[in-house]
């Protein structure tokens, strides 16, 4: 039996309070009915006894405490899927926004998800090529993982999403698509990224969900986990490989520190709710291989670190929950290398399972070990010549410091181009090189005469 509520107790914001409620559920969907025949939508976002606080999603401006009755649906937000939702642009709920109709469901699915068994998951093996060579070749994204792009304000992170997007592909050609999710965008934003799936023709195979920066902020916490049951039927009930795209993270955590100061929690570090831990690893933990099903949910979530600051909660918490990072560096993008990728901070703690013989080549991790150690040799090497100048430098030093230059203009800043992964990994050994074959401690002999060449240094 639905009841239905005459009145409300208290308005705060876009929070409203009803008191002697029963038998409500947290996140249980409520409807508000106005005097003059529009409705409204709220969750349930707070229960105390038989007082229920409700969010409303487009706002209480309008409502009075005697204007509206209030029913409970005593079902959670549900989202409708079917195969026909890849192609569609959606809102940050999850209903049509590119006026081609509603999408007619094959099953309706709580958009809160469960987390996925730990004996049912299977270990991710295998990888998914994005074409970009700091990525494929040395923090390789492996299905199933959760690998965050670490960024700043103002650096191309929605750049390099859209290449990522136009170019991510796996190699045994299975069915593969991407979901991408766009929290707290502008309008100008949100038109790239809509401009260039299109102009890429690459629409046939994402699914898009845009809550911009003037939507409601609950709907902007409802978008990731829209997105996440989206790639969950695709994948587990469809059996495809589903990358999910997360941007902007930050926007997420500042509209939850926003919800939670509304509901008068007590604040945790730097204003955020002391929950938001558990909060991201409700969503970033719904990336995996689940055992018995064909497909895979991959994630990169993309944020953007306040004052450049990787100590930030935001990236700390982050990096606790993930498999790894991408870190985009701000003196490589200011001196224009795109993608500003800092191939020393990022990795991929998966990697070590996803390449090498039967993957992508068997001397991907030995080249990868390689390219590591040799680019921090020229940290030092340009620590050094800081101090006595580069003329003063020994020959060996001088070879590393040209390494690191042609390493960062060629093989980082590749632009736009979309690299196979043997291109990636024979530009690799062209680069070593440049380097005397006894300077490759990292490598053995064996890959060492399959693969080295010399290169003459001019």
């Amino acid at each position: 039996m639905r009841l239905e509520y005459t009145g409300l107790s208290r308005i705060n914001g876009s929070l409203v309070v009803l008191d002697d409620v029963d038998g409500a559920s947290y996140d249980e969907m409520v409807q508000l009915r106005l005097d003059d025949g529009s409705v409204r939508v709220g969750r349930v976002v707070m229960l105390e006894g038989r007082r229920a606080v409700v969010q409303v999603f487009e706002g209480t401006r309008g409502l009075s405490l005697d204007n509206c009755s209030t029913t409970f649906t005593g079902r959670p937000m549900e989202i409708d899927l079917s195969p026909e939702i890849l192609g569609r642009t959606l809102d940050g709920l999850g209903r049509p926004a590119d006026g081609l109709g509603a999408i007619f469901p094959q099953v309706r699915r709580d958009v809160n998800g469960a987390p996925i068994n730990p004996v049912s998951r299977v270990y991710p093996r295998n990888y998914i090529r994005t074409g970009i060579s700091s990525i494929d070749g040395l923090a390789t994204l492996i299905r199933g993982q959760k690998l965050p792009i670490f960024s700043g304000s103002g650096m191309k992170h929605n750049e390099l999403a859209v290449q990522i997007v136009r170019q991510a592909s796996v190699a045994d050609g299975e069915k593969f698509a991407v979901v991408f999710a766009a929290m707290g965008v502008k309008n100008d934003v949100a038109d790239y990224f809509r401009t260039s799936f299109e102009t890429a023709n690459v629409m046939d195979r994402v699914v898009m969900l845009m809550n911009l920066a003037s939507d409601p902020i609950i709907e902007r916490i409802l978008t990731p986990r829209c997105a996440l049951t989206i790639a969950e039927y695709l994948a587990f009930d469809l059996g495809m490989n589903i990358l999910v795209i997360l941007t902007d993270m930050t926007s997420y955590c500042e509209a939850l520190r926003e919800f939670s100061s509304s509901k008068g929690e007590i604040p945790g570090r730097k204003g955020f709710p002391g929950y938001l831990y558990s909060d991201l690893a409700s969503l970033y933990e719904r990336a995996g291989i689940v055992e018995g099903r064909k497909g895979s949910v991959t994630q990169i979530p993309i944020l953007t670190m306040p004052g450049d600051d990787i100590t930030h909660p935001i990236p700390d918490l982050t990096g606790y929950i993930t498999e790894g990072q991408i870190v985009l560096d701000r003196g490589l993008d200011a001196t224009g290398v795109y993608p500003p990728i800092n191939v020393l901070p990022s990795l991929s703690r998966l990697m070590k399972d996803g390449i090498g013989a039967g993957y992508t080549r068997d001397d991907h991790s030995a080249l990868a070990n390689q390219l590591f150690a040799t680019y921090a040799r020229v940290q030092d090497a340009r620590a050094l010549a800081s101090v006595i100048g580069e003329e003063e430098l020994s020959p060996a030093d001088k070879r590393v410091l040209a390494f690191g230059r042609a390493f960062e203009q060629r093989f980082v800043g590749q632009g736009n181009v979309n690299r196979t992964m043997e291109e990636t990994l024979d530009l690799g050994w062209e680069l070593l090189g440049m380097l005397p074959r006894n300077e490759l401690d990292r490598v053995d002999e064996v890959i060492l005469e399959q693969h080295y060449h010399p290169v003459e240094v001019r």
